[in-house]
């Protein structure tokens, strides 16, 4: 392992966004760097976080996330008045950011938060490229899931 590197575990995650696998079906991921205000850093440090809005707007060659909720904390934001929703400057690449905009214009993607997490004290989100799933698409998926896991059971049990 290189130096100064921290392996992610469980412990390093702020906050997932579950419904995203339910809703989308996923294809590529990346991970961003997010600008945030110091109240923000203090409440995501106590997990005060949701991502089941969320979603990432592609602006001018930039990437921002939307609508991600992240509840101020009373001691953190006494002299200030926060928003809690406010839009929040993804950092990536250029060469990631261009793929992006590709896939969303020409490919019909959307761009959503999957999870957010500590690396070396710096607050990292995963976001992916995902189409939306229709009805009988997330009927498929449960039944598969759903034989995965009776697979497992009757393989456990022989």
């Amino acid at each position: 392992m290189a130096k100064g590197k921290k392996k992610k575990t469980s412990d390093n995650t702020i906050g997932t966004n579950r419904k995203a696998r339910h809703e989308y079906s996923l294809s590529d991921d990346f991970e961003a760097g997010l600008v945030l205000e110091g109240w923000e850093v203090k409440s995501l440090r106590d997990h005060r976080l949701q991502l089941v809005d969320a979603y990432v707007l592609v602006q001018n060659g930039e990437a921002f996330l939307m609508h991600a909720h992240i509840t101020p904390l009373q001691t953190a934001s006494t002299h200030i008045d926060p928003d809690p929703r406010r839009k929040r400057k993804l950092l990536m690449h250029r060469r990631e950011l261009d793929k992006l905009i590709g896939a969303v214009d020409r490919g019909g993607f959307t761009i959503v938060p999957l999870s957010m997490y500590w690396v070396n004290n710096r607050v990292k989100v995963k976001i992916a490229l995902a189409k939306g799933k229709q009805k009988q698409d997330k009927r498929a998926s449960e039944k598969d899931k759903s034989w995965q896991r009776d697979k497992q059971r009757i393989l456990r049990d022989r």
